[in-house]
């Protein structure tokens, strides 16, 4: 059976243990090196990174991960973050999908 591991910062460490999945407290510098153990493991089956982890340098090499692993692992939208940034996301994922750009609005 795989499992999810969810990434966080120290600051949510009790929040998804309670919800019976591993969890991964970190802080960003962290980040890249416990995800390739992850992607690395059989046993994983879905990884969930907390957007706040995820800081300036280390969302190209994220986005390469993403690349060769599709659907492996997934972006958490941070709590404090606008609409803006769940929206990029979300088009990004649809963008992703259909292999085209959609305009989301009015």
């Amino acid at each position: 059976m795989k499992h999810v591991v969810v990434m966080t910062p120290p600051d949510a460490r009790h929040g998804f243990t309670l919800t019976g999945v591993r969890q991964h407290t970190l802080v960003p510098s962290q980040l890249l090196a416990e995800l390739q153990a992850l992607l690395d493991d059989p046993t994983v089956g879905l990884v969930v990174v907390d957007e706040r982890l995820a800081t300036g340098q280390v969302q190209a090499s994220l986005r390469e991960m993403e690349r060769r692993s599709p659907g492996m692992f997934v972006m958490l939208p941070a709590p404090e973050a606008g609409a803006r940034l769940e929206e990029d996301y979300v088009l990004r994922l649809i963008r992703r999908a259909i292999g085209y750009q959609v305009r989301l609005g009015a």
